[in-house]
Protein backbone atom coordinates (compact mmCIF):
# COMPACT_ATOMS: atom_id res chain seq x y z
CA UNK A 1 0.00 0.00 0.00
CA UNK A 2 0.98 3.65 -0.35
CA UNK A 3 3.85 4.80 1.86
CA UNK A 4 5.97 7.98 1.76
CA UNK A 5 8.68 7.65 -0.85
CA UNK A 6 12.22 8.95 -0.71
CA UNK A 7 13.12 12.43 -1.76
CA UNK A 8 16.58 13.28 -3.08
CA UNK A 9 19.02 16.15 -2.79
CA UNK A 10 22.17 17.19 -4.63
CA UNK A 11 25.38 16.99 -2.63
CA UNK A 12 28.81 18.15 -3.70
CA UNK A 13 31.46 15.43 -3.90
CA UNK A 14 35.03 16.10 -2.80
CA UNK A 15 37.24 13.38 -4.21
CA UNK A 16 40.33 12.22 -2.35
CA UNK A 17 41.67 10.37 -5.38
CA UNK A 18 44.53 11.70 -7.47
CA UNK A 19 42.84 12.90 -10.70
CA UNK A 20 45.58 11.14 -12.63
CA UNK A 21 44.11 7.83 -11.47
CA UNK A 22 40.70 8.63 -12.97
CA UNK A 23 39.61 8.52 -16.60
CA UNK A 24 38.41 11.69 -18.31
CA UNK A 25 34.84 10.42 -17.94
CA UNK A 26 35.31 9.76 -14.22
CA UNK A 27 36.84 13.18 -13.61
CA UNK A 28 33.88 14.82 -15.33
CA UNK A 29 31.39 12.63 -13.51
CA UNK A 30 32.81 13.22 -10.02
CA UNK A 31 33.04 16.98 -10.58
CA UNK A 32 29.24 17.06 -10.52
CA UNK A 33 26.97 16.68 -7.46
CA UNK A 34 25.60 13.27 -6.55
CA UNK A 35 22.01 12.55 -5.50
CA UNK A 36 21.60 11.40 -1.89
CA UNK A 37 18.33 10.08 -0.50
CA UNK A 38 16.28 12.07 1.99
CA UNK A 39 14.16 9.71 4.08
CA UNK A 40 10.58 10.70 4.89
CA UNK A 41 9.52 11.16 8.49
CA UNK A 42 7.42 8.18 9.58
CA UNK A 43 6.97 8.72 13.33
CA UNK A 44 3.28 9.60 13.02
CA UNK A 45 2.60 8.18 9.57
CA UNK A 46 -0.62 6.19 9.13
CA UNK A 47 0.21 2.58 8.29
CA UNK A 48 -2.12 0.87 5.81
CA UNK A 49 -1.18 -2.65 4.79
CA UNK A 50 -2.95 -4.49 1.99
CA UNK A 51 -5.22 -7.53 2.57
CA UNK A 52 -2.66 -10.18 1.52
CA UNK A 53 0.12 -8.73 3.67
CA UNK A 54 -2.30 -8.31 6.57
CA UNK A 55 -3.43 -11.92 6.32
CA UNK A 56 0.06 -13.40 6.32
CA UNK A 57 1.29 -11.05 9.07
CA UNK A 58 -1.62 -12.09 11.31
CA UNK A 59 -0.92 -15.78 10.64
CA UNK A 60 2.77 -15.24 11.35
CA UNK A 61 1.98 -13.38 14.58
CA UNK A 62 -0.05 -16.32 15.88
CA UNK A 63 2.66 -18.78 14.82
CA UNK A 64 5.44 -16.77 16.49
CA UNK A 65 3.50 -16.56 19.77
CA UNK A 66 2.90 -20.33 19.72
CA UNK A 67 6.54 -20.99 18.86
CA UNK A 68 7.76 -18.78 21.70
CA UNK A 69 5.57 -20.63 24.21
CA UNK A 70 6.58 -24.04 22.86
CA UNK A 71 10.29 -23.29 23.07
CA UNK A 72 10.00 -21.98 26.64
CA UNK A 73 8.28 -25.19 27.75
CA UNK A 74 11.06 -27.51 26.59
CA UNK A 75 13.60 -28.99 29.05
CA UNK A 76 16.51 -27.81 26.90
CA UNK A 77 17.84 -24.21 26.66
CA UNK A 78 16.23 -23.48 23.28
CA UNK A 79 16.25 -19.67 23.73
CA UNK A 80 20.07 -19.70 23.77
CA UNK A 81 20.19 -22.14 20.86
CA UNK A 82 17.79 -20.06 18.74
CA UNK A 83 19.57 -16.81 19.51
CA UNK A 84 22.75 -18.33 18.15
CA UNK A 85 21.02 -19.61 15.00
CA UNK A 86 19.49 -16.17 14.36
CA UNK A 87 22.89 -14.50 14.71
CA UNK A 88 24.56 -16.98 12.38
CA UNK A 89 21.80 -16.67 9.75
CA UNK A 90 21.83 -12.86 9.90
CA UNK A 91 25.59 -12.91 9.34
CA UNK A 92 25.23 -15.37 6.47
CA UNK A 93 22.93 -12.94 4.64
CA UNK A 94 25.99 -10.66 4.55
CA UNK A 95 28.13 -13.61 3.29
CA UNK A 96 29.78 -14.09 6.69
CA UNK A 97 29.62 -17.86 6.94
CA UNK A 98 30.90 -20.24 9.58
CA UNK A 99 29.94 -23.61 10.98
CA UNK A 100 28.57 -24.35 14.44
CA UNK A 101 31.86 -25.74 15.73
CA UNK A 102 33.91 -22.68 14.78
CA UNK A 103 31.26 -20.35 16.18
CA UNK A 104 31.18 -22.26 19.45
CA UNK A 105 34.97 -22.10 19.66
CA UNK A 106 35.00 -18.36 19.01
CA UNK A 107 32.29 -17.82 21.63
CA UNK A 108 34.59 -19.00 24.44
CA UNK A 109 37.80 -17.47 23.17
CA UNK A 110 39.38 -20.41 21.38
CA UNK A 111 41.33 -19.27 18.33
CA UNK A 112 39.07 -19.66 15.32
CA UNK A 113 38.56 -18.29 11.84
CA UNK A 114 37.86 -14.59 11.36
CA UNK A 115 34.27 -15.11 10.17
CA UNK A 116 33.54 -17.11 13.31
CA UNK A 117 34.82 -14.21 15.44
CA UNK A 118 32.51 -11.81 13.57
CA UNK A 119 29.51 -14.10 13.97
CA UNK A 120 30.32 -14.55 17.67
CA UNK A 121 30.23 -10.76 17.97
CA UNK A 122 26.78 -10.86 16.38
CA UNK A 123 25.68 -13.36 19.06
CA UNK A 124 26.88 -10.93 21.75
CA UNK A 125 25.05 -8.05 20.06
CA UNK A 126 21.85 -10.09 19.76
CA UNK A 127 22.10 -11.15 23.41
CA UNK A 128 22.53 -7.55 24.50
CA UNK A 129 19.56 -6.44 22.45
CA UNK A 130 17.32 -9.27 23.64
CA UNK A 131 18.08 -8.45 27.26
CA UNK A 132 17.44 -4.72 26.75
CA UNK A 133 14.64 -5.01 24.20
CA UNK A 134 11.85 -5.50 26.71
CA UNK A 135 12.70 -2.15 28.30
CA UNK A 136 13.60 0.12 25.39
CA UNK A 137 14.43 0.52 21.73
CA UNK A 138 16.24 3.81 21.35
CA UNK A 139 19.31 5.44 19.82
CA UNK A 140 21.51 4.47 22.76
CA UNK A 141 20.54 0.79 22.50
CA UNK A 142 21.20 0.77 18.74
CA UNK A 143 24.65 2.25 19.31
CA UNK A 144 25.32 -0.31 22.05
CA UNK A 145 24.36 -3.16 19.72
CA UNK A 146 26.65 -1.82 17.00
CA UNK A 147 29.47 -1.45 19.52
CA UNK A 148 29.05 -5.07 20.58
CA UNK A 149 28.94 -6.12 16.94
CA UNK A 150 32.02 -4.30 15.63
CA UNK A 151 33.98 -3.34 18.75
CA UNK A 152 36.53 -6.07 18.15
CA UNK A 153 36.87 -5.85 14.37
CA UNK A 154 36.34 -2.13 13.64
CA UNK A 155 36.76 -0.23 16.92
CA UNK A 156 37.19 3.17 15.22
CA UNK A 157 33.61 3.15 13.90
CA UNK A 158 31.86 0.81 16.35
CA UNK A 159 29.01 2.42 18.25
CA UNK A 160 29.16 5.69 16.27
CA UNK A 161 26.84 7.14 13.66
CA UNK A 162 28.70 7.51 10.40
CA UNK A 163 30.41 10.80 9.58
CA UNK A 164 30.80 10.20 5.86
CA UNK A 165 28.67 9.39 2.85
CA UNK A 166 28.13 5.72 2.09
CA UNK A 167 26.57 4.04 -0.93
CA UNK A 168 25.61 0.63 -2.28
CA UNK A 169 26.99 -0.53 -5.61
CA UNK A 170 28.97 1.38 -8.25
CA UNK A 171 32.60 2.44 -7.84
CA UNK A 172 34.22 2.01 -4.44
CA UNK A 173 35.76 5.49 -4.61
CA UNK A 174 32.74 7.65 -5.44
CA UNK A 175 28.93 7.46 -5.12
CA UNK A 176 27.96 8.63 -8.60
CA UNK A 177 25.88 5.98 -10.35
CA UNK A 178 25.43 3.85 -7.20
CA UNK A 179 22.41 1.56 -6.85
CA UNK A 180 21.40 3.38 -3.68
CA UNK A 181 22.88 6.39 -1.88
CA UNK A 182 21.55 6.67 1.70
CA UNK A 183 21.01 10.06 3.37
CA UNK A 184 23.96 12.38 3.90
CA UNK A 185 25.51 11.73 7.30
CA UNK A 186 24.35 15.11 8.61
CA UNK A 187 20.78 13.82 8.39
CA UNK A 188 21.38 10.55 10.26
CA UNK A 189 20.75 11.62 13.91
CA UNK A 190 17.39 13.26 13.12
CA UNK A 191 16.33 10.30 10.96
CA UNK A 192 17.17 7.89 13.79
CA UNK A 193 15.23 10.01 16.30
CA UNK A 194 12.19 9.82 14.01
CA UNK A 195 12.61 6.06 13.65
CA UNK A 196 12.87 5.60 17.43
CA UNK A 197 9.62 7.53 17.87
CA UNK A 198 7.98 5.23 15.31
CA UNK A 199 9.37 2.20 17.17
CA UNK A 200 7.79 3.48 20.38
CA UNK A 201 4.25 3.43 18.99
CA UNK A 202 1.76 0.95 20.40
CA UNK A 203 -1.04 1.39 17.85
CA UNK A 204 0.46 -0.94 15.23
CA UNK A 205 0.58 -4.73 14.89
CA UNK A 206 4.01 -5.68 16.31
CA UNK A 207 5.21 -7.69 13.34
CA UNK A 208 4.16 -5.01 10.85
CA UNK A 209 5.85 -2.35 12.97
CA UNK A 210 9.05 -4.38 13.24
CA UNK A 211 9.21 -5.00 9.48
CA UNK A 212 8.74 -1.30 8.66
CA UNK A 213 11.20 -0.15 11.33
CA UNK A 214 13.78 -2.58 9.95
CA UNK A 215 13.28 -1.30 6.39
CA UNK A 216 13.50 2.33 7.52
CA UNK A 217 16.72 1.59 9.43
CA UNK A 218 18.29 -0.04 6.38
CA UNK A 219 17.27 2.97 4.30
CA UNK A 220 18.89 5.39 6.75
CA UNK A 221 22.00 3.17 6.77
CA UNK A 222 23.39 4.98 9.82
CA UNK A 223 26.73 3.15 10.07
CA UNK A 224 29.68 2.69 7.77
CA UNK A 225 29.42 -1.08 8.24
CA UNK A 226 27.19 -3.58 10.02
CA UNK A 227 23.88 -1.97 9.02
CA UNK A 228 22.21 -5.20 7.91
CA UNK A 229 23.12 -7.16 11.02
CA UNK A 230 22.22 -4.26 13.34
CA UNK A 231 18.95 -3.72 11.49
CA UNK A 232 17.94 -7.34 11.95
CA UNK A 233 18.78 -7.05 15.65
CA UNK A 234 16.43 -4.04 15.71
CA UNK A 235 13.70 -6.21 14.21
CA UNK A 236 14.17 -8.79 16.97
CA UNK A 237 14.31 -6.06 19.63
CA UNK A 238 10.95 -4.69 18.54
CA UNK A 239 9.31 -8.12 18.59
CA UNK A 240 10.60 -8.46 22.14
CA UNK A 241 9.69 -4.90 23.13
CA UNK A 242 6.11 -5.28 21.91
CA UNK A 243 5.71 -8.59 23.74
CA UNK A 244 5.27 -10.77 20.67
CA UNK A 245 8.17 -12.89 21.94
CA UNK A 246 8.97 -13.21 25.64
CA UNK A 247 11.29 -16.19 25.94
CA UNK A 248 13.04 -17.16 22.70
CA UNK A 249 14.26 -15.59 19.50
CA UNK A 250 12.33 -16.56 16.39
CA UNK A 251 15.22 -16.84 13.89
CA UNK A 252 13.65 -14.61 11.23
CA UNK A 253 17.00 -14.22 9.47
CA UNK A 254 17.03 -17.98 8.86
CA UNK A 255 13.80 -17.49 6.91
CA UNK A 256 15.09 -14.46 5.01
CA UNK A 257 18.22 -16.42 4.11
CA UNK A 258 16.24 -18.78 1.88
CA UNK A 259 15.87 -16.03 -0.74
CA UNK A 260 17.96 -12.98 0.16
CA UNK A 261 17.53 -11.43 -3.28
CA UNK A 262 13.79 -11.22 -2.73
CA UNK A 263 14.42 -9.73 0.71
CA UNK A 264 16.66 -7.05 -0.83
CA UNK A 265 14.04 -6.36 -3.51
CA UNK A 266 11.47 -5.84 -0.74
CA UNK A 267 13.75 -3.23 0.84
CA UNK A 268 13.99 -1.48 -2.52
CA UNK A 269 10.20 -1.59 -2.90
CA UNK A 270 9.85 -0.03 0.56
CA UNK A 271 11.97 2.91 -0.58
CA UNK A 272 9.64 3.30 -3.52
CA UNK A 273 6.53 3.53 -1.31
CA UNK A 274 5.43 -0.11 -0.90
CA UNK A 275 5.35 -1.52 2.65
CA UNK A 276 3.45 -4.70 1.75
CA UNK A 277 6.41 -6.58 0.31
CA UNK A 278 8.72 -6.18 3.32
CA UNK A 279 5.86 -7.04 5.70
CA UNK A 280 5.14 -10.14 3.61
CA UNK A 281 8.81 -11.16 3.51
CA UNK A 282 9.31 -10.78 7.26
CA UNK A 283 6.05 -12.62 8.03
CA UNK A 284 6.87 -15.49 5.67
CA UNK A 285 10.41 -15.67 7.05
CA UNK A 286 9.08 -15.85 10.62
CA UNK A 287 6.82 -18.80 9.80
CA UNK A 288 9.54 -20.60 7.83
CA UNK A 289 11.98 -20.06 10.68
CA UNK A 290 9.49 -21.28 13.29
CA UNK A 291 8.97 -24.51 11.34
CA UNK A 292 12.73 -25.01 11.06
CA UNK A 293 13.14 -24.14 14.74
CA UNK A 294 10.57 -26.74 15.76
CA UNK A 295 12.47 -29.37 13.79
CA UNK A 296 15.69 -28.34 15.53
CA UNK A 297 13.97 -28.44 18.92
CA UNK A 298 12.67 -31.96 18.23
CA UNK A 299 16.14 -33.10 17.23
CA UNK A 300 17.74 -31.59 20.33
CA UNK A 301 15.05 -33.02 22.61
CA UNK A 302 15.73 -36.47 21.14
CA UNK A 303 19.43 -36.03 21.87
CA UNK A 304 18.72 -35.03 25.46
CA UNK A 305 16.45 -38.06 25.98
CA UNK A 306 19.16 -40.34 24.61
CA UNK A 307 21.80 -38.74 26.82
CA UNK A 308 19.63 -39.26 29.87
CA UNK A 309 19.86 -42.99 29.15
CA UNK A 310 23.56 -42.92 28.23
CA UNK A 311 24.92 -40.98 31.20
CA UNK A 312 25.59 -43.20 34.19
CA UNK A 313 26.56 -40.52 36.70
CA UNK A 314 25.09 -40.12 40.18
CA UNK A 315 21.86 -38.11 40.38
CA UNK A 316 23.66 -35.16 42.02
CA UNK A 317 26.59 -35.18 39.59
CA UNK A 318 27.47 -31.94 37.79
CA UNK A 319 27.57 -34.03 34.59
CA UNK A 320 23.81 -33.57 34.26
CA UNK A 321 24.06 -29.77 34.39
CA UNK A 322 26.92 -29.79 31.90
CA UNK A 323 25.03 -32.05 29.50
CA UNK A 324 22.17 -29.52 29.36
CA UNK A 325 24.58 -26.60 29.03
CA UNK A 326 26.10 -28.23 25.93
CA UNK A 327 23.03 -27.37 23.87
CA UNK A 328 23.82 -23.67 24.26
CA UNK A 329 27.60 -24.12 24.09
CA UNK A 330 28.56 -27.39 22.34
CA UNK A 331 32.32 -26.81 22.55
CA UNK A 332 33.86 -26.43 26.01
CA UNK A 333 37.14 -26.07 27.82
CA UNK A 334 37.81 -26.97 31.44
CA UNK A 335 38.00 -23.26 32.22
CA UNK A 336 34.59 -22.63 30.65
CA UNK A 337 33.01 -25.53 32.54
CA UNK A 338 34.61 -24.37 35.79
CA UNK A 339 33.26 -20.84 35.31
CA UNK A 340 29.80 -21.90 34.11
CA UNK A 341 29.12 -24.52 36.80
CA UNK A 342 31.12 -22.97 39.63
CA UNK A 343 33.53 -25.90 39.88
CA UNK A 344 37.23 -26.16 40.63
CA UNK A 345 39.51 -26.97 37.72
CA UNK A 346 39.77 -30.54 38.95
CA UNK A 347 36.01 -30.79 39.38
CA UNK A 348 35.45 -29.43 35.87
CA UNK A 349 37.83 -31.97 34.36
CA UNK A 350 36.23 -34.81 36.28
CA UNK A 351 32.82 -33.75 34.98
CA UNK A 352 34.12 -33.62 31.42
CA UNK A 353 35.67 -37.07 31.87
CA UNK A 354 32.27 -38.50 32.82
CA UNK A 355 30.67 -37.20 29.63
CA UNK A 356 33.61 -38.41 27.52
CA UNK A 357 33.28 -41.86 29.08
CA UNK A 358 29.55 -41.96 28.35
CA UNK A 359 29.89 -40.82 24.73
CA UNK A 360 28.43 -37.32 25.05
CA UNK A 361 31.68 -35.37 24.60
CA UNK A 362 34.70 -36.18 22.46
CA UNK A 363 38.15 -34.59 22.69
CA UNK A 364 38.60 -32.07 19.87
CA UNK A 365 42.35 -31.62 20.30
CA UNK A 366 45.22 -33.46 21.90
CA UNK A 367 47.15 -30.28 22.68
CA UNK A 368 47.91 -29.89 26.38
CA UNK A 369 47.97 -26.10 26.35
CA UNK A 370 44.44 -25.58 25.04
CA UNK A 371 42.35 -28.70 25.42
CA UNK A 372 38.72 -28.55 24.40
CA UNK A 373 35.90 -30.99 23.93
CA UNK A 374 32.85 -31.02 21.69
CA UNK A 375 29.36 -32.54 21.59
CA UNK A 376 29.18 -33.93 18.02
CA UNK A 377 25.45 -34.66 18.08
CA UNK A 378 24.59 -31.06 18.99
CA UNK A 379 26.96 -29.67 16.37
CA UNK A 380 25.34 -31.89 13.74
CA UNK A 381 21.80 -30.85 14.74
CA UNK A 382 22.66 -27.15 14.49
CA UNK A 383 24.53 -27.55 11.21
CA UNK A 384 21.50 -29.37 9.80
CA UNK A 385 19.32 -26.42 10.87
CA UNK A 386 21.70 -24.13 8.97
CA UNK A 387 21.54 -26.33 5.88
CA UNK A 388 17.73 -26.29 5.91
CA UNK A 389 17.84 -22.50 6.25
CA UNK A 390 20.45 -22.09 3.52
CA UNK A 391 20.08 -20.05 0.36
CA UNK A 392 17.66 -21.54 -2.14
CA UNK A 393 18.28 -18.89 -4.81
Amino acid sequence: MTWPTLDYEDRAWVSTIDPGHLSVYERLRTSRPYRAAVVPRIADEAVRVGPAATEISEAATQDVVRFDEQMAALPVPMPAVLLRTESASSSQIEHLTTNTRNLAMASIGIDSKQNAELVAANVRAMTLAFEAGAQRVDAASLLAVHRALLGGSEPDVAGRWRTEQVWIGSHAAYPHGADFIPPHHERVPDAIDDLVTFAGRTDLPPLVQAAIAHAQFETIHPFTDGNGRTGRVLLQSLLRHRGLVRHATTPVSAGLLRDPDRYFRALTAYREGDVDDIVHQVAQAAMTAAANGRELAAHITEIRTRWREQITARSNSSAWALSDALFAQPVVTAEHVSRTLGLSDRGARNTIDVLVRDGVLTPATSAKRMQYWQAPEVLTAMDEFARRAGRRR
